[in-house]
């Protein structure tokens, strides 16, 4: 006998809205409130188990890890800070391992490889992540291998399912940063990713108003390393921040859906600009990542970066001529930022001087747009 089949999946919008929620019984709150407590009352022996000390959870964490889980689907872990949960992502690395990374990721990601390198704890490979080829070669003895969906901040587009395939079949693990698609655009866990990383500060917050990470798995070894290493670093979010964390949750998909669609236009109008010399974003047919983008993603993502002609100076210029745009570092929220990422001395040198960094917020395309051109011209 065939069993009754269960409720229908919900679309990813929907969980973004409903998931983590308290139950539905009569008085009960709508949003899981803000739970203040360092330490709970403890249980008789043989009872059920229950919160016990405020640095292994607390109820408005696991509102927020519910949500998360649920888009993302695995089971989410909420961080102090995207560098945390990049810190803990990291120390699955064994002691002396071999870890294969971008050659230009998020430069914090860099920086924390790099003092791994330097005190002996890791020997690093850096590879074009967009070169599947020149990935999987490297792929031999290593143990962790790092990935960006997109990559931060020259948006390439790495053949996902290949590397995972291939990492795989050589026993290494696989680690995704997926804070540009967000789980709406990618879901990396779905292609065999072993752990996915999100500085929840950017789009799923999404408001530049709270400092958060979160890492997320479907391994329940994966899952125990990971709340091991947090709880014994102390990387523990605050309450308030998780409970505004999961607010912004509940409009990721709207904030996403429209950010995504600015982001098209913009590229669009900025490729045939003058003054620009190359745009890149997945949503152009000639970007190299657009085919890669279109099998594997729901979209491509609101980051647009750009390079101006006349160099980093020029850049700066250009920057500091907008007006509604926020000239500022980080990205995803609801506002649209820019920066030139080689201003900061820990960006990787094969990111060009005149590259500028677009996080495309969810305004008017055409006061947008008027902006940009307005700084542009005045190069």
């Amino acid at each position: 006998m065939t069993a009754p089949a269960g409720p229908p999946a919900l679309a990813p919008a929907t969980l973004a809205v409903c998931a983590g929620r308290p139950e539905k019984v009569p008085g009960a709150p709508v949003n899981t409130p803000v739970v203040l407590s360092s330490t709970y009352v403890a249980a008789p022996p043989g009872a059920e188990a229950v919160p016990v000390y405020g640095r292994f959870t607390n109820e408005t964490w696991t509102a927020f890890e519910t949500a998360l889980g649920a888009l993302e689907g695995g089971d989410a872990l909420v961080y102090a800070s995207g560098m945390a949960a990049i810190g803990s992502a990291l120390a699955l690395l064994p002691e002396g391992g071999r870890l294969v990374v971008p050659r230009n990721p998020y430069s914090g990601t860099m920086i924390a490889v790099d003092a791994l390198a330097a005190a002996g704890r890791a020997k690093v490979a850096t590879v074009d992540l967009a070169d599947t080829d020149a990935v999987v070669a490297a792929l031999d003895g290593a143990d962790l291998l790092w990935v960006e969906t997109p990559s931060n901040p020259l948006v390439e587009v790495a053949d996902l399912p290949a590397l995972v395939t291939a990492a795989h079949a050589r026993g290494v693990l696989v680690v995704a940063d997926n804070t540009f698609a967000t789980p709406l655009v990618l879901r990396p866990l779905d292609h065999g990713v072993d752990v996915v990383v999100h500085s929840v500060t950017k789009y799923l917050a999404g408001h530049s108003d709270v400092v958060l990470g979160a890492a997320v798995t479907r391994r329940a070894d994966l899952l125990a390393r990971l709340a091991t290493d947090r709880a014994v670093r102390g990387a523990i979010a605050g309450p308030f921040e998780a409970y505004l964390a999961t607010r912004g949750i509940r409009t990721l998909a709207l904030r996403v859906e429209r950010a995504q669609a600015n982001a098209a236009v913009l590229a669009q109008r900025l490729a045939g600009h003058a003054k620009v010399s190359r745009v890149r974003h997945p949503s152009l047919p000639d970007d190299p990542g657009h085919a890669r983008a279109a099998a594997q993603m729901q979209g491509f993502g609101a980051i647009v970066s750009v390079e101006v002609h006349g160099g980093g100076d020029a850049a700066e210029r250009f920057a500091d001529a907008v007006r509604l745009w926020l000239h500022a570092t980080s990205l995803g929220g609801v506002e649209s930022s820019l920066e030139r990422r080689r201003r900061w001395p820990a960006e990787a040198l094969t990111v060009p001087e005149s590259l500028v960094r677009l996080s495309v917020g969810i305004e008017d395309v055409e006061d947008l747009w008027a902006d940009l051109a307005q700084a542009l011209d005045a190069l």
